[in-house]
């Protein structure tokens, strides 16, 4: 499963009300899959910051680490003392007093998100980046090569996006057979996941690296690939 998605399916009945003693009949399990470090940043590409999310118990739920490196880009989070389920798959963040500070809405097949104008999405990121790849930040040349460097495909990613988040790509005419015959002509971003697709169903889809190239993802299988920019940024 994309790591930046929640990390198991929780049914809305094993999330109790939050508070201590909610927060002691949550199984293990399922707090251990949601535990650890993510990155909350706005949905539009601006800087986040990052948060972990531990199992021992706090004021409201579970305690939370890393909330004061929000004091800059976002300071509403600053405040943000502990962390426990919603009770309808989602997530809160709650301050000293018990507040809740915000609250990440289940978005099933992507990153959990506040609602609003300006969204705020939960993910795992790369160690390093403190903010979402947008459509204009990616936009540009790309190559797609293997990790020995054998070139396939040069990919060409258009920087705007139609009202279902899709943007075309143009590829080379030199392409490795096995990519041509793909037919890749859009693409989508969905938190620090790349998608190269066709109009016809078949895609390619591609992870976000520290350095901010792209790896294939693992479930897609076959030999390892790579897309790696060309231009200068």
């Amino acid at each position: 499963m994309n790591r930046s998605m929640l990390r198991l399916t929780i049914p809305a009945t094993a999330l109790l009300a939050y508070g201590p003693a909610g927060a002691q009949d949550i199984d293990p399990d399922i707090l251990r899959a949601q535990a650890g470090s993510y990155l909350v940043a706005p949905e539009g590409g601006g800087a986040g910051c990052r948060l972990t999310l531990e199992t021992d118990l706090a004021i409201g739920g579970y305690s939370l680490s890393g909330q004061d490196s929000c004091s800059k880009s976002l300071p509403a989070l600053a405040e943000a003392a502990s962390w426990n389920f919603s009770g309808n798959g989602g997530l809160i963040l709650i301050n000293p007093t018990r507040k809740i500070v915000a609250r990440f809405v289940e978005n099933e097949g992507s990153p959990m998100k506040t609602e609003g104008e300006t969204p705020l999405l939960l993910v795992s990121a790369p160690d390093g980046v403190d903010r979402l790849p947008t459509f204009s930040s990616l936009a540009g040349k790309w190559v797609m090569q293997r990790p020995d460097g054998e070139k396939l495909c040069s990919v060409t990613l258009e920087g705007t996006a139609n009202t279902d988040g899709i943007a075309p790509l143009s590829i080379s005419g030199d392409c490795a057979a096995n990519v041509a015959r793909l037919k890749l002509a859009i693409w989508h971003i969905d938190g620090f996941s790349l998608t190269l697709m066709s109009h016809d169903g078949a895609s390619l889809d591609f992870h976000m690296r520290a350095d901010g190239n792209f790896d294939k993802s693992r479930e897609e299988g076959g030999k390892p690939l790579s897309l790696v920019r060309r231009d200068a940024r």
